[in-house]
Parts: structure tokens; sequence; C-alpha cells
């Protein structure tokens, strides 16, 4: 009896580790095939040339994390991610969300959430919503080391600059073309070195610097994303208007996204680059300031801007802004009065240059041309007043919209 019991005790011991091993495998096969699917999904967005993607997985919802390097448009590589995902990565029965960056830095959230027992067999692009919240998984996401990293890469972007005026009658009007290659450089998380060479190409009326290769913009910035959905930037160095210096601004959309408020603060000293002498300065500190208020009209994908501004001259005014946003371009109007000059007008446009597909092959520098080239008509002629200076090189009103959620929200549907 008692043989036989203790046979029955090592058949009951036996028969329970292989029932737990079971449930253990069980259980693991279904977590195996979630990251399978992940890391495919992952590797296939790095093979397109999207840096800095990573993904991770809770009980509520998969979260992907990119950063779009491979494409000119925001827009046009957003909606390439979402086809890959959609096709390859999307969990069952699961919200899912992607979080784009830009140098490492949180812009805005796609989210998708299934509904449950819908016929729809798959999800597609419209089911997206695009937004600057990004979930209370980012927090965890945030700690996902990414792939391809973006740190330390190098571009070459050729940036040409055409300049026109009209001032004497004997001539309709003057031109100068540049060409200025610059180099840019991803230091860390959210900084980003930038030195430019100016070499004219074409000048017919325009004397003095600009006549001569020159160096041109030479700037650090530091982006930071802060609670609330507050965007803070700081640029130091060598602007274009012959300054030097630093800025500082801020951005920060209301609940209602169409909704945001936008501030800039500056201080420069006059100076500039002869040639490639050294750097002349005059110690003269100059300072300035802007701060508005935005409306985005998503039906036209078009923005109505309001400012107070003081320029470089202490004049003191208000410019209102009126931009229609398309894929390839941005076209502005605006009106400003300050307290110094007489009223004045004019427009600007903005160009997204080809190529729009720029893969990187890893750390070898990428040489392309920049964002956008653009143009200002000034109509009333204000050549003394009005003036504010741009601390970047790709600093144009098309590159400003490029995470704008409506606008990306609109190149998805196309």
């Amino acid at each position: 009896m008692r043989y036989r019991s203790s046979n029955m005790r090592k058949w009951l011991t036996t028969k329970t580790v292989l029932l737990c091993v079971a449930l253990f495998s069980f259980c693991l096969h279904p977590l195996k095939g979630f990251s399978q699917a992940g890391d495919n999904t992952v590797d296939a967005l790095v093979e397109m040339g999207f840096e800095n993607v990573g993904w991770t997985e809770d009980g509520r919802e998969r979260v992907y994390v990119l950063q779009n390097s491979a494409y000119r448009l925001n827009g046009v590589g957003i909606g390439k991610a979402v086809d890959v995902i959609q096709k390859m990565g999307l969990p069952e029965n699961k919200p899912c969300r992607i979080i784009v960056l830009d140098n490492n830095i949180p812009q805005i959230s796609l989210y998708y959430k299934p509904i449950i027992g819908d016929s729809v067999p798959e999800a597609s692009r419209q089911d997206w919503n695009v937004s600057y919240d990004l979930g209370e998984s980012w927090k965890e996401a945030r700690k996902v080391k990414g792939k391809n990293s973006s740190l330390f890469k190098v571009d070459i972007l050729v940036y040409p600059q055409l300049y026109y005026k009209n001032l004497v009658i004997s001539q309709i009007y003057r031109a100068c073309l540049e060409i200025s290659p610059a180099v840019e450089i991803s230091l860390w998380k959210g900084a980003k070195l930038t030195a430019q060479v100016i070499f004219p190409a074409y000048n017919d009326g325009y004397n003095g610097a600009m006549e001569n290769i020159r160096w041109g913009y030479l700037t650090l910035d530091q982006s930071v994303r802060l609670p609330h959905n507050v965007w803070l930037k700081t640029v130091v160095g060598v602007f274009d208007t012959n300054c030097y210096g630093a800025e500082v601004s801020a951005f920060r959309p209301f609940k209602d996204e169409r909704f945001s408020l936008e501030g800039k603060f500056g201080l420069v000293g006059i100076g500039y680059f002869n040639g490639f002498a050294p750097f002349r300065y005059n110690g003269e500190i100059r300072w300035y300031w802007s701060v508005g208020g935005n409306f985005y009209w998503p039906q036209y994908n078009t923005e109505f801007k309001v400012r107070a501004e003081q320029y470089l001259l202490k004049d003191i005014g208000v410019k209102m802004e009126m931009i229609r946003y398309f894929r390839y371009a941005a076209v502005g109007f605006y009106a400003e009065k300050s307290n110094k000059a007489r009223a004045n007008g004019g427009f600007r446009i903005s160009i997204a240059l080809p190529p729009y597909r720029q893969k990187r092959h890893g750390y070898f520098p990428r040489v392309s041309t920049g964002f956008g080239t653009g143009t200002t008509y000034n109509a009333g002629n204000e050549r003394k007043y009005y003036l504010m200076p741009y601390t970047r090189a790709d600093d144009n009103i098309l590159k400003k919209n490029q995470y704008n959620p409506h606008f990306i929200k609109s190149e998805l549907l196309n």
C-alpha cells in the first residue's frame, strides 16, 4: 500500500509540473508573437530610413516612437509610417499610438482605437486622431532605446537664396542669387549645431559683403518640451541682418488646438563677417520681442496670426498675417504698422525643394537641399524699420507648420 501511495504521489507531482510548464508555454506564446510583430515593424521602419525608432506595450495600448528622417515633408513621411504600422504592427483589440519626434523631442502623437465588433476589417489612415497630446504611455515609451539614432549624424544642406529690389527708374529689378551650403549636426537630445558658408552665384546691383564669399549662420540651438504642452527653444550664435546674440522662443497650443500662443525675445549685438576676416562688431546691444496668438482654420489649412512686436530699431508695432499651407508650399500675406514707420505689407512664399526622399547611409554625411527656399515681397519698399533677425537657416513659414496636427491629418487623407 505504501509503495502504491508513493508512486501515486510521484505521478501527481510529475503531472503538476508538466501542467505548469504547458500553461507557462501557452502564456508565453502570444507574448512572443506580440514582441515579434513590434520588432518586425521597427525593423521595417528603420529600413525605410526612419530614426530613433522604438516600441513598447502595456495593458492599455501599444506605442511606437519614431523620427521622420526619410522624407522631406513630415505629412508624407508620417503617412508612410502609418501604412507600415497598419500593415504589420497593430495590436489586436487594443489602441495603438505613434509618437513623432524631432531631434529626439516629442512633437505630436497619432492615436488609433479599434471599435470592437466593427465590420471594417482593417484600419485606414482616416481612423487616426492627430494631436499634441502624447498620452500617459509616453512616460514609459521615453525610456525605450530607439534604433537608428539620429545623434551625431551630419547633414550638408544647400540653400539657394534669391534677393531682388526695384529702387531705380533706369532698371526694373536688381537681383542677387546665392548658394549657401550649411552643415547641421545633431549633438544631443534637442540640440543642433549649424554652420553655413555663402557663395555668390549672380550679383547685379548688390554691393558690399554680398559680393564676397562669407560666413552665414553659425548657431547652436536647444529645444525642450515642458509639461502642459509648452515648447521652449534657445538659439545662440551669428544670425542674419548682421546680428549675433541669443533668442528664446516659446509655443503653447490651447486645449482646442486650433488656437495657440507664440512669443520670442532676443538680445543681439551688431556684427558681421567681412568675408573670412575676423568677426567685426561695434559693441552696441539691441533687443527685440514678439508675442501674439494664432488661429488655424483646418478646412482650408489656413492660419491667421496677430503679433505685437518691438524691432531692432526700437520701433513698436502690430503685425497681422494670413498663411495658406499646401503640401509643397506656403503662401502668406502680411500687414504691419509701427510707431516710427508708415504702414507696410506684402507677401511671402516658401517652397519645399526636391529631392523629397532622402535616405541616409549610416553616419556618412547626407547631402541634400535645404528644407525650403522662399522670397518676401515688401510692397512698401520699407528697408529701415520692421527689422527682426532670422536665427536659423531653415526658418521659414512652411517648416514651422510641419508638425501642426490639423495639417498632418489633412495629409493623411490625401
